[in-house]
């Protein structure tokens, strides 16, 4: 992923536009997920893509990484930020705190996009798809 944004200042940028540009960026990292993982019919694609980018799955996922204390001291600010973040809207099929956590996701990870810091998310993304891939397969058992 090209990452020269000297323009661009993560620190100072707003928690939303952060959120706007981390659900790109993971958006774009399910995608690559799914398809090498064998899923490339396109109902299939887009029922399991739904699983790793809800604002539940994304929730909770900001969770684990507040609970396991993975995020640096930089990252847990910025994720509050996001969490804290007034975006004027909800959508109606979740909740306002579960919509919060997720935006605090996509915050964090539009940060780091904007460091150029593709290693850290690499493995915030690597963190987010077994939590996610624990909980579907708890559920199927």
């Amino acid at each position: 992923m090209n990452t020269e944004h000297k323009q661009v200042d993560a620190r100072q940028l707003n928690a939303l536009a952060l959120a706007y540009m981390g659900d790109t960026v993971y958006d774009l990292y399910v995608r690559g997920h799914l398809i090498a993982s064998g899923r490339v019919r396109p109902n299939l694609l887009h029922r399991s893509a739904t699983s790793y980018v809800s604002a539940a799955a994304q929730s909770r996922v900001m969770h684990a990484l507040f609970n396991e204390n993975f995020l640096y001291e930089d990252e847990t600010a910025v994720a509050k930020r996001g969490r804290n973040a007034k975006s004027g809207s909800v959508p109606k099929n979740t909740d306002p705190g579960t919509y919060r956590y997720s935006t605090a996701f996509e915050a964090l990870l539009g940060y780091l996009y904007f460091l150029g810091r593709n290693e850290r998310i690499e493995e915030i993304i690597a963190f987010s798809f077994a939590q996610i891939e624990n909980k579907e397969r708890s559920e199927q058992e």
